[in-house]
């Protein structure tokens, strides 16, 4: 726990320190000299003392050091060492002088294994060190013009020597601190602050180039203008204090360029298109950067560069501009330029308007522009066709047609150039009238107007005005309906078509049209003749044909009149007919009338029949009459007559007188009571059958059959039926009896005599009767009556 340091060292000592230790009574310190034969020192100190210091030892020495704590017996209770080098010897000042106002250079001998120096500058209380390596050595960091006490220590691994004996030395005089400028292109302006103990100054200035002399001025003052000198050249300025002993102090060195000359030959490019113009200029002899201003009134433009042209930016329109250059440097500005003058362009156009001064004319104005010598106004329309108009005025015309939009830019001129693009105005004018009009009725009260379509329409109006109002439509289409129009009535139909942009064209031609006739009222129906029908109506319009028209199953009848009243012939019986009347005109045709109904007479049947049933029954029987639901026939002579009404077309007269003629007549009456009259050829009933009819025995083998003949002029016919056979016999005229020859007997006969008609048709209705002829032998023998025969009848 006994340890040992070092505190201080010197060339000839070595201080060092211990801790005490417990019961020594003294320490022990021995240094013996490490590469030195026979050099011991021995050092003893108190228990109370706790460091110490070994002198009389060699400078430069390594000594190895042994500490010892020793009891009150001499008894070494701990030891310790160390080993530690002394300092180098003391050196020794040969000269020490200043070269500089804020140092001091000193010069030695070398000291013997000293690694460094220590030099010490000292001015009363104050003191500056530097550490040197070798001899000479400066201290700097001093203040100038001062007396300084200047020693040196040599320093090695183990500590460093003693100071030397001092050597006193002063400072010289600080150097003048220059302020130089360039008041002008061929002028330096040099000042300075006074500078403590000075007696005067000297200024140096030349090229830095070397070229030309140098001027020097001595001067008591502080400052001083050297002249005649280089525009834009860089010039080298010393300059010195010095005392009143003549010794210079520091001098001060300063580069100073003269500030350039004026720039000439400027040039200003203006580019109309970008508001901007490129300034150029002669390059000046030591310029480094140039600025380029432009003024107009309140307002400048500025632009700076380093080379000899320069774009100055964001000039105004319709402005007129000064613009001049300035040169740089670190000294100063030139002069400015000589001021070129520049115009710029004009402004863009404003308060343009647009109008149609008349129809397919634009009118284009506008105000007129500073600086705008003239105008070019360009039209450009939607298909692409562009036109345009140069004028010192300010305003313009234009052709235009309908329909179009056009796109309308104005542009003023100077020299300097085009204006900027202003407002771009788009015009839209009125839309065509549409082309090739066309009306078609639909209907009498309906017309359908149709009409081509045409640039610039949206929208067609279709006016129809007349004598009681108008009629519109509305659609985007090029067709319109007009509907509920009046008949008989002049309309002035127009067709307005309409853009959002302009409106509607309202210089668009009319059409006329008519409409058709009103529709005739039908006012009555008269029959003049069995097929001959008037019919009478009522109609406003004077100028129209009237077609009337039946129209039923039999088909179509029609008659045309002028007037009021119309006959129509020919008219087919039994046949049911609607009647209606149109009216014509060249406007049109009119809806028919409210149709009133015909009907016709019921035809008389074509085909009558008579047929004698019975002598006093007739049966007539006809074809069907067209029309007809009921019949009455009737049969008349002067002797009665014979009358039947039937839904048939057949019937049964009675009463009829055989052998009388008769008038056959026809009623065919239809379902409402129309009722036709038809006559037929004459009737005549068949003759009446004989009477007392009786058979009588003739001869052995024949029998006569005998009548009584209801007239004279009436030829008979006799037949005999039996089952031997039937016989039939014709006899002459006027004859009332017929005789068989032969007869078979034994057999029963039915017997009728018929009268003969004029056709040779016999009678099948007149009576039969039975009679017996037997046989007596093989010949006739009784004839017996037994009857009439009903089988028949």
């Amino acid at each position: 726990g006994f340890s040992m340091s070092v505190y201080d060292v010197t060339s000839q000592s070595i201080s060092l320190r211990w801790p005490k230790f417990s019961g020594a009574s003294s320490y022990r310190v021995t240094a013996t000299a490490v590469n030195t034969v026979g050099h011991s020192l021995l050092v003893h100190f108190s228990d109370v003392t706790l460091k110490g210091t070994i002198t009389s030892l060699i400078p430069n020495t390594v000594y190895a050091i042994q500490a010892e704590a020793i009891d009150k017996n001499g008894i070494t209770l701990a030891e310790t060492q160390l080993v530690q080098s002394t300092a180098p010897d003391i050196p020794v000042i040969d000269q020490a002088y200043s070269k500089l106002s804020n140092s001091i250079t000193v010069e030695w001998r070398a000291v013997p294994g000293a690694t460094s120096y220590l030099l010490t500058a000292q001015d009363g209380d104050s003191s500056i060190e530097t550490v040197v390596t070798n001899s000479p050595g400066t201290v700097t960091g001093l203040k100038p013009a001062t007396l300084y006490r200047i020693t040196i220590r040599s320093i090695n691994s183990g500590g460093r020597s003693q100071p030397s004996p001092f050597t006193k030395a002063k400072t010289v005089l600080a150097a003048p601190i220059l302020s130089v400028s360039s008041p002008s292109c061929d002028s330096i302006a040099v000042s300075w602050k006074a500078v403590d103990m000075a007696a005067g100054f000297s200024v140096f200035l030349m090229r830095s180039d070397g070229l030309g002399r140098m001027l020097k001025e001595n001067t008591t003052n502080t400052s001083l203008i050297f002249t005649n000198l280089d525009p834009g050249t860089l010039y080298t300025i010393k300059a010195y204090a010095w005392n009143v002993n003549g010794i210079p102090g520091d001098d001060f060195t300063y580069n100073q360029r003269t500030s350039p000359d004026t720039p000439v030959d400027v040039q200003v490019a203006f580019n109309s298109g970008a508001l901007r113009a490129t300034v150029s200029w002669m390059p000046t002899e030591g310029a480094l950067t140039y600025s380029v201003t432009a003024s107009s009134g309140f307002l400048k433009l500025q632009c700076n560069t380093s080379s000899a042209s320069c774009m100055v930016p964001s000039f105004q329109c319709s402005s007129e501009y000064s613009v001049s250059v300035i040169a740089h440097n670190d000294a100063g500005s030139s002069k400015p330029s000589d001021a070129v003058s520049l115009k710029t362009i004009p402004c863009a156009p404003v308060n343009i308007s647009i109008e149609e001064d008349e129809p397919s004319h634009l009118l284009v104005s506008w105000s007129s522009v500073n600086f705008g010598h003239y105008y070019v106004v360009f039209v450009k329309s939607d298909d692409g066709l562009e036109v345009h108009c140069n004028t010192s005025h300010t305003q313009c015309h234009f052709q235009s047609d309908c329909g179009f939009t056009y796109f309308i830019s104005v542009f003023a001129y100077n020299k300097a150039g085009q204006s900027p693009l202003g407002d771009v105005f788009n015009y839209t004018t009125a839309p065509c009238c549409p082309s090739d009009l066309r009306a078609a009725f639909v209907s009498s009260d309906t017309v359908q107007v149709t009409w081509a379509p045409v640039r610039g329409a949206e929208v067609y109006e279709t006016r129809a005005v007349g004598r009681r109002g108008a009629v519109l439509c509305n659609d985007t289409a090029t067709a319109c309906t007009l509907s509920a129009l009046h008949c008989n009535t002049r309309y002035n139909i127009t067709v307005h078509s309409f853009s959002e942009a302009r409106g509607h064209n309202t210089s668009c031609a009319s059409k006329h049209v008519a409409t058709a006739p009103c529709s005739p009222e039908i006012k009555n129906i008269s029959k003049e003749a069995l097929s001959v029908i008037s019919v009478h109506w009522q109609s406003s319009n004077e100028e129209a044909t009237y077609i009337v028209t039946a129209r039923g199953e039999a088909g179509l009848w029609h008659c045309t009149s002028s007037g009021n009243s119309c006959t129509l012939i020919n008219l087919p019986c039994g046949s049911a007919f609607s009647v209606s009347v149109i009216a014509k005109s060249p406007a049109g045709q009119s809806l028919p009338s409210y149709s009133v109904p015909l009907e016709t007479a019921p035809c008389c049947p074509n085909d009558l029949i008579l047929t004698q049933v019975t002598q006093s029954v007739t049966n007539i029987s006809w074809s069907v009459g067209m029309g007809a639901q009921t019949y009455v026939t009737t049969l008349e002579s002067p002797k009665g007559q014979a009358k039947c009404h039937t839904l048939q077309n057949y019937c049964l007269l009675g009463c009829i007188t055989c052998g009388t003629n008769y008038t056959v007549s026809l009623q065919a009456i239809s379902e409402t009571g129309l009722t036709s009259k038809c006559t037929y050829q004459g009737y005549s009933s068949s003759a009446c059958c004989p009477s007392g009819v009786k058979l009588y025995r003739l001869g052995t083998s024949g029998i006569r059959v005998y009548w009584r003949a209801s007239e004279e002029t009436i030829n008979y016919s006799t037949e005999l039926h039996g089952s031997k056979g039937n016989f039939t016999c014709t006899p002459s005229s006027r004859l009332s009896h017929c005789d068989i020859t032969q007869i078979p007997c034994g057999d029963v006969y039915t017997v009728v005599v018929s009268p003969v008609t004029d056709k040779g048709m016999k009678l099948t209705f007149c009576p039969k009767k039975i009679y017996s002829v037997t046989c007596s032998g093989s010949s006739v023998g009784m004839v017996l009556y037994r009857g009439k025969s009903n089988a028949e009848h």
